[in-house]
């Protein structure tokens, strides 16, 4: 399954409960895993994504521990990463 990177980064973008972003993901994106970390989790690690509020980046997790990808036809999930407004 091919993640569809456009809409993950609008639905980010217009989700306005943060509170409630992890369910309301995973009923949008069935199968695809979302993880939010700190800034200091990724440090060095370049953005699939920069969008206003978040770096996304993609996660390959086919292996048996998950990696960060810059290939969208890998990725089983993305990590998001909300910039401080």
């Amino acid at each position: 399954m091919e993640i569809d990177i456009e809409t993950i980064e609008h639905f980010l973008e217009g989700c306005e409960d943060h509170g409630n972003l992890s369910a309301m993901f995973k009923h949008r994106f069935p199968g695809v895993s979302l993880t939010r970390c700190d800034p200091s989790d990724l440090f060095g690690e370049i953005p699939f994504r920069r969008s206003q509020g978040f770096d996304i980046h993609l996660v390959d997790g086919r292996d048996h521990c998950w990696k960060i990808t810059r290939e969208l036809a890998e990725a089983t999930g993305v990590v998001v990463v909300e910039k401080k407004r």
